[in-house]
Order: C-alpha cells, then sequence, then structure tokens
C-alpha cells in the first residue's frame, strides 16, 4: 500500500472522492495525512469525518514562500510518503520543493492544458466559446500548470450552461478520472522518467489514457 499525502486550500470535493476510494479499495494506497495551507478549508472537515490526521501550514504565517516551502518540505521528509496530490491546492511552490519531490507530487488542474493555466478557467472556457472543456492530471514542476502531462478527462459544452452548471459537469469528471490515475499512480502502472520527463505507461495499464471524453 502506499503512503499518500494530499495537499488542499479548499472545499475539499476531489479529497473526499479519494478518500471513498482508498477505502473501498479501489486504490492502492492509504490517505496518511491531508495538509492544507488555508486554516478554514472545509475539506478539514471532510478530513476529520474520515478520522485523516490534519496538518495546517498557514502560508500567511510566512513573510517569504521559501519560508512556508521549507516548512512544508521538512514535515513531508518526516513523513516518508509515495504520492503528493494537490487537489484543489491554490499556492504556487518553488523550485525547491517541486524538484526534491518531481515525480512524486501531481496536480489536478480544472483544464485541458495548456489551455488556461491559473485561475478562472471556466469562466474562460466560456467567454471564448469553447466547444469543449476539461481537467488536466499532470506530474508538478516549478512552472506553473506545465509538467508532464498524465491524462486528461474532456465534456463537450453544452448550449445550455452556464459557470455553475459547467463547474459541477467538471466536478463529476474529477472525481471519477482522479481516484483512477491515483490507483494507477500506486500500482506502478505510471510512472515519470525524471531523466527524460516523459509519462512512462505499462503494458498493465486498463484506464485509457488518451483525453477521456465523458458526455454528462
Amino acid at each position: 500500500m502506499k503512503k499518500i499525502v494530499v495537499m488542499i486550500s479548499g472545499s475539499g470535493s476531489n479529497l473526499e472522492a479519494i478518500i471513498k476510494a482508498c477505502n473501498s479499495r479501489k486504490i492502492y494506497g492509504e490517505i496518511v495525512f491531508v495538509i492544507s495551507n488555508n486554516p478554514d478549508a472545509y475539506g478539514i472537515e471532510r478530513a476529520k469525518k474520515y478520522s485523516i490526521p490534519i496538518k495546517i501550514i498557514d502560508h500567511n504565517k510566512y513573510s517569504k514562500r521559501d519560508d512556508f516551502d521549507d516548512v512544508l518540505v521538512k514535515f513531508l521528509d518526516d513523513l516518508d510518503i509515495d504520492l503528493i496530490i494537490l487537489a484543489g491546492f491554490m499556492r504556487i511552490l518553488g523550485e525547491n520543493i517541486t524538484q526534491k519531490f518531481y515525480g512524486k507530487m501531481i496536480n489536478l488542474h480544472p483544464s485541458l492544458l495548456p489551455l488556461y493555466p491559473g485561475l478562472n478557467t471556466h469562466t474562460q472556457a466560456l467567454n471564448n466559446k469553447d466547444k469543449y472543456h476539461g481537467i488536466s492530471i499532470h506530474f508538478v514542476t516549478a512552472k506553473l500548470d506545465a509538467g508532464p502531462l498524465i491524462a486528461q478527462g474532456k465534456i463537450l459544452i453544452k448550449a445550455e450552461d452556464d459557470l455553475e452548471k459547467l463547474i459541477a459537469r467538471i466536478h463529476k469528471v474529477e472525481h471519477d478520472l482522479l481516484p483512477k490515475v491515483i490507483n494507477e499512480l500506486c500500482l506502478n502502472n505510471i510512472y515519470l522518467n525524471c531523466e527524460t520527463h516523459k509519462v512512462m505507461y505499462s503494458d498493465k495499464l486498463e484506464l485509457k489514457m488518451s483525453p477521456i471524453y465523458f458526455n454528462n
């Protein structure tokens, strides 16, 4: 069983999807800690509901970004974990921490990268009248939302979609695809070649890695 840390900043809906998948053995791993940089994140309550240990590292208490990263690195080092999942974690991490955990840290981003790195992705997709929208799961580097891509979930934007409806549909894709990718990582069916920076896929992989179309 792989040791997993999930890092959050907000509601934690993806955290709960991961927890449920671990509890039902759909993920070959266990969450050993939830880390939040926001002491008011609702995801903390979700973690408490499942009796998962919580660590709050409030970024507002650190005047320098590197100081926050250093505390985070020390805590992660002591846990000796296998996989770090950024699931709605809204802090940009620096080069020291991303290099140290390169290949062990993944991020869920709500757009079809390289489209719309950063914030307000759903609004941009609607404003630009995009045909498709979706999510991307990638390994983390110091460059924002630009690490090696693992998988994407893709949906058709419907004529009746407003911001609220589109976000709800995207959340369904996130809650389905992210646990599947995490399980494949835990089984070593997906891994990063850190020298070539290429994502490698085992022949045993059941998950289709080309963009997955969810017609919901």
